[in-house]
Protein backbone atom coordinates (compact mmCIF):
# COMPACT_ATOMS: atom_id res chain seq x y z
CA UNK A 1 0.00 0.00 0.00
CA UNK A 2 1.33 3.41 -0.95
CA UNK A 3 1.44 6.24 1.58
CA UNK A 4 0.14 9.72 0.84
CA UNK A 5 1.14 12.35 3.36
CA UNK A 6 -1.40 15.11 3.92
CA UNK A 7 -0.58 18.49 5.44
CA UNK A 8 -3.62 20.48 6.58
CA UNK A 9 -5.15 22.69 9.27
CA UNK A 10 -5.98 21.70 12.81
CA UNK A 11 -8.34 24.64 13.35
CA UNK A 12 -12.02 23.67 13.69
CA UNK A 13 -13.16 27.27 13.17
CA UNK A 14 -12.63 27.40 9.40
CA UNK A 15 -15.31 27.63 6.70
CA UNK A 16 -17.22 24.39 6.06
CA UNK A 17 -15.90 24.17 2.49
CA UNK A 18 -12.39 23.46 3.81
CA UNK A 19 -13.63 20.72 6.13
CA UNK A 20 -15.66 19.21 3.28
CA UNK A 21 -12.56 19.19 1.09
CA UNK A 22 -10.69 17.20 3.75
CA UNK A 23 -13.51 14.63 3.84
CA UNK A 24 -13.52 14.43 0.04
CA UNK A 25 -9.77 13.88 -0.04
CA UNK A 26 -10.13 11.04 2.47
CA UNK A 27 -12.79 9.44 0.27
CA UNK A 28 -10.65 9.74 -2.86
CA UNK A 29 -7.50 8.36 -1.24
CA UNK A 30 -9.31 5.43 0.41
CA UNK A 31 -11.06 4.58 -2.86
CA UNK A 32 -7.67 4.54 -4.63
CA UNK A 33 -6.20 2.31 -1.86
CA UNK A 34 -3.71 4.80 -0.43
CA UNK A 35 -2.76 4.89 3.24
CA UNK A 36 -3.17 8.39 4.65
CA UNK A 37 -0.27 9.64 6.77
CA UNK A 38 -0.96 12.85 8.67
CA UNK A 39 -0.14 14.80 11.81
CA UNK A 40 -2.30 12.77 14.20
CA UNK A 41 -4.75 15.48 15.29
CA UNK A 42 -8.43 15.03 16.09
CA UNK A 43 -9.81 18.46 15.18
CA UNK A 44 -10.03 20.69 12.14
CA UNK A 45 -9.23 19.40 8.67
CA UNK A 46 -6.88 16.86 10.23
CA UNK A 47 -9.62 15.34 12.31
CA UNK A 48 -12.14 15.29 9.45
CA UNK A 49 -9.58 13.68 7.13
CA UNK A 50 -8.76 10.87 9.55
CA UNK A 51 -12.31 10.30 10.78
CA UNK A 52 -13.77 10.06 7.28
CA UNK A 53 -11.03 7.67 6.14
CA UNK A 54 -11.63 5.44 9.17
CA UNK A 55 -15.38 5.47 8.52
CA UNK A 56 -14.59 4.04 5.08
CA UNK A 57 -12.25 1.39 6.55
CA UNK A 58 -9.23 3.18 5.12
CA UNK A 59 -5.71 2.96 6.49
CA UNK A 60 -4.59 5.99 8.52
CA UNK A 61 -1.26 6.58 10.23
CA UNK A 62 -0.83 9.51 12.58
CA UNK A 63 2.47 11.02 13.70
CA UNK A 64 2.22 13.33 16.68
CA UNK A 65 4.66 14.81 19.23
CA UNK A 66 4.30 13.92 22.91
CA UNK A 67 3.41 17.50 23.93
CA UNK A 68 0.35 17.39 21.64
CA UNK A 69 -0.74 14.10 23.19
CA UNK A 70 -0.45 15.67 26.64
CA UNK A 71 -2.88 18.45 25.68
CA UNK A 72 -5.26 15.86 24.18
CA UNK A 73 -4.95 16.81 20.50
CA UNK A 74 -4.39 13.18 19.48
CA UNK A 75 -7.08 11.41 17.41
CA UNK A 76 -8.33 8.59 19.65
CA UNK A 77 -9.69 6.57 16.73
CA UNK A 78 -6.38 6.22 14.90
CA UNK A 79 -4.74 3.02 16.14
CA UNK A 80 -1.64 3.35 13.92
CA UNK A 81 -0.28 6.32 15.86
CA UNK A 82 3.42 7.11 16.22
CA UNK A 83 4.51 9.33 19.11
CA UNK A 84 7.65 11.40 18.54
CA UNK A 85 9.73 13.79 20.61
CA UNK A 86 9.29 17.01 18.66
CA UNK A 87 8.00 18.72 15.53
CA UNK A 88 11.23 18.14 13.59
CA UNK A 89 11.00 14.38 14.11
CA UNK A 90 7.33 14.48 13.18
CA UNK A 91 8.02 16.24 9.88
CA UNK A 92 10.85 13.88 9.05
CA UNK A 93 8.65 10.80 9.56
CA UNK A 94 5.70 12.34 7.73
CA UNK A 95 7.84 12.53 4.60
CA UNK A 96 10.12 9.50 5.06
CA UNK A 97 8.05 6.70 3.52
CA UNK A 98 5.66 8.88 1.56
CA UNK A 99 4.92 8.30 -2.12
CA UNK A 100 3.29 11.72 -2.47
CA UNK A 101 2.52 14.84 -0.45
CA UNK A 102 -0.85 16.58 -0.63
CA UNK A 103 -1.38 20.01 0.91
CA UNK A 104 -4.82 21.25 1.91
CA UNK A 105 -5.64 24.68 3.33
CA UNK A 106 -3.98 25.46 6.64
CA UNK A 107 -2.18 27.92 8.84
CA UNK A 108 1.46 28.62 9.53
CA UNK A 109 2.20 25.00 10.46
CA UNK A 110 0.83 23.77 7.13
CA UNK A 111 2.72 26.48 5.25
CA UNK A 112 5.92 25.61 7.10
CA UNK A 113 5.50 21.95 6.12
CA UNK A 114 4.81 22.92 2.51
CA UNK A 115 7.87 25.14 2.25
CA UNK A 116 10.09 22.58 3.92
CA UNK A 117 9.18 19.88 1.38
CA UNK A 118 9.47 22.34 -1.52
CA UNK A 119 12.94 23.28 -0.30
CA UNK A 120 13.93 19.63 0.18
CA UNK A 121 12.70 18.77 -3.30
CA UNK A 122 14.49 21.75 -4.83
CA UNK A 123 17.70 20.53 -3.18
CA UNK A 124 17.20 16.98 -4.44
CA UNK A 125 16.62 15.48 -0.99
CA UNK A 126 13.12 14.18 -1.77
CA UNK A 127 11.48 13.25 -5.07
CA UNK A 128 7.79 12.83 -4.18
CA UNK A 129 5.07 14.69 -6.07
CA UNK A 130 3.80 17.68 -4.09
CA UNK A 131 0.17 18.50 -4.86
CA UNK A 132 -1.44 21.70 -3.61
CA UNK A 133 -5.24 21.56 -3.39
CA UNK A 134 -6.34 25.14 -4.06
CA UNK A 135 -9.81 25.00 -2.50
CA UNK A 136 -11.81 28.14 -3.36
CA UNK A 137 -8.56 29.85 -4.43
CA UNK A 138 -7.13 29.61 -0.90
CA UNK A 139 -3.54 29.36 -2.17
CA UNK A 140 -3.84 32.03 -4.91
CA UNK A 141 -1.83 34.69 -3.00
CA UNK A 142 0.86 32.13 -2.17
CA UNK A 143 1.06 30.96 -5.78
CA UNK A 144 1.39 34.59 -6.86
CA UNK A 145 4.27 34.98 -4.41
CA UNK A 146 5.96 31.89 -5.85
CA UNK A 147 5.59 33.42 -9.32
CA UNK A 148 7.20 36.60 -7.97
CA UNK A 149 10.15 34.55 -6.68
CA UNK A 150 10.68 33.38 -10.25
CA UNK A 151 10.07 36.83 -11.76
CA UNK A 152 12.64 38.34 -9.38
CA UNK A 153 15.07 35.45 -10.08
CA UNK A 154 15.13 34.02 -6.58
CA UNK A 155 14.13 30.74 -8.27
CA UNK A 156 14.50 29.55 -11.84
CA UNK A 157 11.38 29.08 -13.97
CA UNK A 158 11.86 25.30 -13.99
CA UNK A 159 11.52 25.25 -10.22
CA UNK A 160 7.78 25.76 -10.75
CA UNK A 161 7.81 22.04 -11.57
CA UNK A 162 8.42 21.31 -7.87
CA UNK A 163 4.69 21.43 -7.18
CA UNK A 164 1.42 20.77 -8.96
CA UNK A 165 -1.85 22.61 -8.27
CA UNK A 166 -5.34 21.13 -8.47
CA UNK A 167 -8.62 22.92 -7.79
CA UNK A 168 -10.19 20.18 -5.67
CA UNK A 169 -9.55 16.92 -3.87
CA UNK A 170 -11.36 15.03 -6.61
CA UNK A 171 -8.41 15.77 -8.92
CA UNK A 172 -5.65 14.50 -6.61
CA UNK A 173 -5.57 10.81 -7.52
CA UNK A 174 -5.72 11.56 -11.24
CA UNK A 175 -2.81 13.95 -10.85
CA UNK A 176 -0.82 11.34 -8.92
CA UNK A 177 -1.23 8.90 -11.80
CA UNK A 178 -0.22 11.43 -14.45
CA UNK A 179 2.58 13.44 -12.86
CA UNK A 180 6.02 12.54 -14.20
CA UNK A 181 8.42 10.84 -11.81
CA UNK A 182 11.01 13.17 -10.34
CA UNK A 183 14.60 12.19 -11.01
CA UNK A 184 16.73 10.91 -8.16
CA UNK A 185 19.42 13.12 -9.72
CA UNK A 186 17.34 16.19 -8.91
CA UNK A 187 20.24 17.73 -7.01
CA UNK A 188 21.62 18.78 -10.41
CA UNK A 189 18.33 20.56 -11.08
CA UNK A 190 18.83 22.53 -7.88
CA UNK A 191 22.32 23.71 -8.75
CA UNK A 192 22.81 27.48 -8.79
CA UNK A 193 23.43 28.82 -12.29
Amino acid sequence: MKNVTVFCASSPKVKPEYLEEAAKLAEELVKADYRIVYGGGEVGLMGVLATRALELQGQVRGIIPHFMVEVEWEHKGVTDMIHVNDMAERKKLLVKDSHAIVVLAGGIGTLEELFEVLSLKKLGQIVQPIIIVNTAGFFDPLLQMLDKLVDEQFMRAEHKQLWHVVASASEVCGALEQLPRWSANAIEFAAVK
